[in-house]
Protein backbone atom coordinates (compact mmCIF):
# COMPACT_ATOMS: atom_id res chain seq x y z
CA UNK A 1 0.00 0.00 0.00
CA UNK A 2 1.08 3.12 -0.81
CA UNK A 3 1.81 6.13 1.65
CA UNK A 4 -0.25 9.21 0.63
CA UNK A 5 1.94 12.39 0.24
CA UNK A 6 0.84 15.56 1.70
CA UNK A 7 2.13 19.53 0.51
CA UNK A 8 1.74 22.70 2.77
CA UNK A 9 -1.61 24.47 2.05
CA UNK A 10 -3.49 26.91 3.60
CA UNK A 11 -7.34 26.93 4.41
CA UNK A 12 -9.30 29.94 4.28
CA UNK A 13 -12.39 30.41 6.44
CA UNK A 14 -14.95 32.97 5.50
CA UNK A 15 -18.11 33.39 7.75
CA UNK A 16 -21.24 35.03 6.17
CA UNK A 17 -24.89 34.92 6.71
CA UNK A 18 -26.95 32.77 4.79
CA UNK A 19 -29.43 36.04 3.72
CA UNK A 20 -26.10 38.34 2.38
CA UNK A 21 -26.34 38.76 -0.97
CA UNK A 22 -24.11 39.62 -3.85
CA UNK A 23 -25.97 40.84 -6.31
CA UNK A 24 -28.80 39.03 -5.56
CA UNK A 25 -27.52 35.75 -5.18
CA UNK A 26 -26.24 34.77 -1.59
CA UNK A 27 -22.90 35.36 -1.07
CA UNK A 28 -21.68 31.75 0.01
CA UNK A 29 -22.74 30.74 -3.09
CA UNK A 30 -21.02 33.53 -5.05
CA UNK A 31 -17.37 32.63 -3.27
CA UNK A 32 -18.01 28.79 -3.89
CA UNK A 33 -18.36 29.48 -7.77
CA UNK A 34 -15.58 32.23 -7.84
CA UNK A 35 -13.22 29.64 -6.33
CA UNK A 36 -14.35 27.10 -8.84
CA UNK A 37 -13.75 29.54 -11.56
CA UNK A 38 -10.39 30.18 -10.51
CA UNK A 39 -8.98 26.72 -10.44
CA UNK A 40 -9.08 26.31 -6.40
CA UNK A 41 -8.42 22.71 -5.19
CA UNK A 42 -12.37 22.82 -3.18
CA UNK A 43 -14.16 25.08 -1.70
CA UNK A 44 -17.50 24.07 0.43
CA UNK A 45 -19.85 26.04 2.15
CA UNK A 46 -21.10 25.09 5.62
CA UNK A 47 -24.57 26.41 7.18
CA UNK A 48 -24.79 26.73 10.81
CA UNK A 49 -27.11 25.72 13.40
CA UNK A 50 -26.73 28.58 15.94
CA UNK A 51 -24.35 31.82 15.68
CA UNK A 52 -24.25 35.20 16.57
CA UNK A 53 -21.58 38.19 13.70
CA UNK A 54 -21.11 42.09 14.68
CA UNK A 55 -24.86 42.42 15.37
CA UNK A 56 -24.44 40.44 18.31
CA UNK A 57 -27.88 39.00 17.51
CA UNK A 58 -27.73 35.06 18.00
CA UNK A 59 -29.36 33.40 15.08
CA UNK A 60 -30.36 30.05 15.59
CA UNK A 61 -31.96 26.79 13.93
CA UNK A 62 -34.19 25.60 17.06
CA UNK A 63 -37.99 25.20 16.27
CA UNK A 64 -39.26 28.28 18.44
CA UNK A 65 -36.92 31.00 16.32
CA UNK A 66 -38.01 31.95 13.25
CA UNK A 67 -34.59 33.26 12.81
CA UNK A 68 -33.44 32.23 8.65
CA UNK A 69 -30.74 34.13 8.71
CA UNK A 70 -28.21 31.26 10.00
CA UNK A 71 -24.13 31.03 10.00
CA UNK A 72 -22.32 30.01 6.94
CA UNK A 73 -18.86 29.22 7.10
CA UNK A 74 -17.32 29.01 3.49
CA UNK A 75 -13.99 26.90 3.35
CA UNK A 76 -11.33 26.82 0.38
CA UNK A 77 -7.93 24.61 0.89
CA UNK A 78 -5.23 25.07 -1.76
CA UNK A 79 -1.55 25.83 -2.10
CA UNK A 80 -0.55 29.42 -0.38
CA UNK A 81 -0.44 31.06 -3.36
CA UNK A 82 -3.43 30.43 -4.45
CA UNK A 83 -5.42 31.03 -1.40
CA UNK A 84 -3.45 34.46 -1.57
CA UNK A 85 -4.60 35.56 -4.70
CA UNK A 86 -7.88 34.83 -3.81
CA UNK A 87 -7.91 37.10 -1.16
CA UNK A 88 -9.08 40.11 -2.94
CA UNK A 89 -11.75 38.54 -4.05
CA UNK A 90 -13.05 37.80 -0.96
CA UNK A 91 -12.55 41.33 0.14
CA UNK A 92 -15.04 42.31 -3.54
CA UNK A 93 -17.51 39.80 -1.77
CA UNK A 94 -17.63 40.13 1.96
CA UNK A 95 -16.32 43.95 3.09
CA UNK A 96 -15.06 43.45 6.14
CA UNK A 97 -16.62 40.25 7.28
CA UNK A 98 -14.77 37.64 9.22
CA UNK A 99 -12.07 35.50 7.65
CA UNK A 100 -9.36 33.41 8.47
CA UNK A 101 -6.39 32.30 7.65
CA UNK A 102 -5.19 28.97 9.10
CA UNK A 103 -2.05 26.34 7.78
CA UNK A 104 -2.50 23.04 6.95
CA UNK A 105 -1.31 20.11 5.08
CA UNK A 106 -2.68 18.63 2.11
CA UNK A 107 -3.04 14.74 1.79
CA UNK A 108 -2.14 13.70 -1.98
CA UNK A 109 -3.51 10.22 -2.07
CA UNK A 110 -1.07 7.43 -3.93
CA UNK A 111 -2.34 5.33 -6.23
CA UNK A 112 -5.51 3.54 -6.05
CA UNK A 113 -5.00 -0.46 -4.15
CA UNK A 114 -4.07 -3.10 -6.53
CA UNK A 115 -1.99 -0.47 -8.75
CA UNK A 116 1.81 -0.09 -9.20
CA UNK A 117 3.37 3.25 -8.96
CA UNK A 118 6.26 3.21 -11.83
CA UNK A 119 9.26 2.33 -9.26
CA UNK A 120 7.43 -1.20 -9.31
CA UNK A 121 7.49 -1.91 -12.60
CA UNK A 122 9.04 -5.42 -13.30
Amino acid sequence: MTTPSTEPGLRLTVLVGECDTWHHRPVFAEIVHRAHRAGLAGASAFRGIEGFGASAMIHTQRLLSLSEDLPVAVVIVDTEAKVRAFLPVIAELTGDGPVTLDACEIVRPGPASGERDSGDRP
